[in-house]
């Protein structure tokens, strides 16, 4: 959590230097600058999962959370010199992104090797809750200290918080994990993985609303620093203020999922209709501190979503395929990102940070309600009865720790 919290730290301070040191608040440099950021895990991910299903995932974590904290160390330098400059920033966004594609996949895999089968459920869920926690609460903090103490010392902490992380992985003994088999080499692992994606009809269904409501529902850095500044005339201050009030709904929904012993499929559909309403109603909220109050319901609904869409993928796919999917469903999630922070960031600008949020908005409350309409007219309830499945024999220890017979059960649908 303290590594996952340290980069959203870093996304933030480099997108609030770009808004009011570098450029005249321009939401396309911030849009561009969050592209940057995403979009490697949407051209590396799948290449990054393969690595995740082959290799150690422990030196993988080693070697990408050493190169992301040289990232906040090397920016937050040039802040503090005043050498910074935009292109500068933007070749940061862009080596972060890469060495967070590579991370991912690998990271979220991990879990599974920490605890023994009985516990799995649970640390699913406990995971994904810290993942999502510090998606969330990462712009908050940021927001807050960069008020507080600037920009480039917000940049420095993140990169000394990674030897924190670091000193953690290396104590980690290898000989109390529980590693799952790794995948053979081959030409056509990516493939796959995509193969195995498309013979799941529940894994499709999850991919599609994650890209769209990542894209245009889950740019909070943008929309909230745009709001808080060009609409309402607030500081550095009120926009970390307008995150930590998000966290109050982000906390409570991951609490509320960690007590789950499972996902539900109207834990899921519920999320992203509650997260497309409750932005619309931000979006015209006519003063600071209603916007903020209304933000409690959008990170409640936005953790509840992506805990749902997490959990389902890392108890329902096979354990050699896990590292794969896991990096499909990231590249998906942060490469929309990648795809939809630009266009927020110039609707923002163009129109107004009001039309930004309330088109991003629109698209999620429309997602929500085509999902609800696709999965009541699906005549066999594939994936509920998928789920209802899992879940029923979770206390089974061959429920996970036979290939043959979850591959079998997964694919058969």
């Amino acid at each position: 959590m303290v590594s996952n919290i340290g980069t959203w730290m870093q996304r933030v301070a480099q997108d609030w230097l770009v808004l009011t040191v570098l450029t005249d608040h321009s939401g396309t440099a911030v849009g561009i600058t969050t592209g940057l950021q995403f979009l490697p895990m949407l051209l590396l991910g799948p290449y990054a999962g393969v690595l995740a299903d082959r290799y150690h995932k422990r030196i993988i974590l080693l070697w990408t959370q050493s190169a992301m904290g040289l990232c906040g160390l090397l920016v937050g330098l040039l802040v503090l010199t005043g050498s910074a400059q935009l292109w500068q920033v933007y070749v940061a966004a862009l080596c972060l992104g890469v060495a967070s594609a590579i991370d991912g996949p690998a990271r979220q895999a991990f879990v599974s090797e920490l605890v023994g089968q009985e516990n799995i459920s649970n640390a699913v869920a406990l995971n994904s809750a810290s993942f999502n926690t510090a998606r969330l609460t990462g712009p908050a903090i940021a927001g807050v200290l960069i008020a507080w103490i600037g920009t480039g010392p917000v940049l420095l902490l993140n990169a000394a918080s990674f030897a924190a992380v670091l000193l953690s992985l290396w104590r980690i003994r290898p000989s109390g994990l529980f590693p799952t088999a790794s995948a053979t080499r081959g030409k056509h692992q990516v493939a796959e993985g995509l193969g195995y994606v498309r013979r799941r009809p529940d894994l499709v269904l999850i991919l599609v609303m994650v890209g769209i409501l990542g894209a245009f529902g889950m740019n909070f850095p943008i929309t909230n620093a745009l709001m808080s500044t060009a609409e309402f005339g607030m500081g550095p201050g009120e926009f970390g203020l307008l995150g930590s009030i998000m966290a109050v709904g982000t906390l409570a929904g991951a609490l509320l999922a960690a007590r789950r012993s499972g996902p539900r499929l109207r834990f899921l559909l519920g999320g992203a209709l509650g997260l497309g309403f409750f932005t619309l109603v931000g979006s015209v909220s006519p003063s600071f501190w209603l916007y903020a109050a209304v933000l409690v319901p959008v990170g409640l609904a936005s953790i509840t979503f992506l805990n749902s869409c997490n959990t389902s993928i890392q108890l329902t796919v096979h354990p050699e395929f896990r590292g794969r999917v896991l990096a499909l469903y990231l590249a998906v999630l942060q490469g929309g990102t990648a795809l939809g922070a630009p266009l927020t960031g110039w609707i923002g600008t163009e129109f107004g940070p009001r039309w930004s949020v309330a088109a991003g908005g629109t698209i999620v409350l429309l997602t929500g309600l085509c999902s609800v309409i696709v999965v009541s007219r699906s005549s066999t309830m594939t994936w509920r009865q998928q789920l209802r499945t899992v879940f029923a024999r979770k206390q089974s220890r061959n429920r996970w720790g036979r290939g043959p017979e979850t591959a079998g059960q997964a694919e058969g649908i």
